[in-house]
């Protein structure tokens, strides 16, 4: 599975902001963002002062890949189905990002990061509908049921994020069996979608 394996830290401060990919380590004072508020590299200074049409829909596109965890190819694949369905692109293209069941994963408070949920999809420790999907991109659908496996139950990580992560489950998800449980009561609108991207630069970046 191809994957980023680069420091993920230099991806938010590329973003010039927290886009919270280490979990904990993004509210503490180590994060790099918060001591040097500028993107990485020797011209890194240079290239904050900078700005272009094309550099504000890029920088979203890059944006929303980091955020979720995407690689290029998939994300172009994910934009084309997107713009096949009815309604309107970018908004179908992020309710498609937030229903990856790695994503819910990290949605219901079991992983401190979308790359921990991802380890904890892949490893065969999240059920849906009682079965055992290891395909961190697998689409929920609405009425789908999510849960943890017996073994992850009793993973002393998993215990611990679901005890301390100060994290609020979205609406379109509901959650029971002491939080060991959720069901996609339906899919995400935009404004249950809390992340900082302009979707509407990305449509224009790949419109051209």
């Amino acid at each position: 599975m191809a994957r980023y394996t680069g420091p993920v830290c230099r991806l938010c401060r590329r973003e010039k902001m927290k886009l919270f990919l280490k979990g904990p380590k993004c509210d503490s004072v180590k994060c790099p963002v918060e001591r040097r508020p500028y993107p990485p590299g020797e011209h890194g200074r240079d290239r904050a002062r900078q700005g272009s049409e094309y550099l504000a829909q890029l920088r979203e596109k890059q944006k929303a890949r980091r955020i979720y965890g995407v690689l290029e190819k998939q994300f172009v694949n994910l934009y084309e189905d997107a713009t096949r369905q009815g309604g309107i692109t970018g908004e179908n293209l992020l309710r498609m990002l937030e229903t990856r069941l790695d994503n819910v994963t990290f949605r219901a408070g079991w992983a401190a990061s979308r790359s921990q949920a991802r380890q904890l999809v892949r490893h065969g420790h999240v059920r849906v509908n009682s079965k055992k999907v290891t395909i961190p991109s697998y689409s929920v659908k609405k009425g789908d049921q999510i849960s943890l496996s017996d073994q992850a139950k009793a993973m002393i990580v998993v215990r611990h994020n679901v005890d301390t992560l100060d994290r609020s489950i979205p609406a379109w998800l509901d959650t029971t069996d002491e939080g060991n449980t959720v069901s996609v009561r339906d899919y995400p609108l935009r404004e249950q979608i809390d992340i900082p991207v302009r979707e509407q630069l990305i449509v224009e970046l790949y419109s051209k």
